[in-house]
């Protein structure tokens, strides 16, 4: 025979088993198993890192681009801000190896990465590939543009102008250029 204290007891027991019976029932139906987030991979990653101590090199020259529309409604631009290192008219001696260095900002809102490249549009290569990596930065960031370069062995002014391209291959921003006199 029950007792009121156990009848209270049993009662209670009741109670909390109903009680995490219509929680559980609750929450499992609003649960639905969930595959775990993978981040999309782009179809062709960067193969090296660009660092601002070494020229960039172009990830994937003959990679094909998606096109910049398909990403998203941005402007693509390049501000030149300065020549950090050897300004227009420099004298140099031949066969020297120069690391220009150009201060740049991406002043447009779409962000460079691997697919972006700088290409020579006139004058000398000085011994630099005619296409480089565009260093990646962040709209609305400043970067520093490197390209290494070899003064030619003939006295005479050079001048080599690069050009910024977007995915699409086509141009945009400022240009960018060296300007040396090579001396005997």
């Amino acid at each position: 025979m029950d007792t009121p204290h156990s009848q209270k007891i049993k009662g209670v027991s009741i109670f909390l088993l109903l009680l995490i019976f219509f929680l559980f029932s609750g929450c499992a139906s609003n649960m639905s198993p969930q595959p775990p987030y993978i981040p999309p991979k782009p179809e062709n990653p960067p193969t090296e890192q660009a660092s601002s101590t070494s020229t960039p090199q172009l990830a994937n020259p003959t990679s094909q681009s998606i096109p910049t529309d398909v990403l998203s409604d941005c402007s693509e631009n390049l501000l030149y801000i300065d020549d950090i290192t050897f300004p227009d008219w420099t004298n140099i001696k031949p066969g020297i190896e120069i690391d220009k260095q150009w201060q740049v900002e991406n002043n447009g809102t779409c962000d460079w990465d691997y697919r972006y490249s700088l290409r020579l549009t006139s004058g000398e290569s000085m011994g630099s590939e005619n296409q480089q990596s565009l260093f990646p930065a962040r709209a609305g960031s400043q970067v520093v543009i490197q390209i290494n370069f070899i003064s030619p062995l003939q006295p005479g002014t050079y001048h080599s102008i690069w050009q910024a391209y977007n995915p699409d291959d086509q141009p945009f921003g400022d240009p960018i250029s060296i300007l040396v006199v090579v001396v005997p």
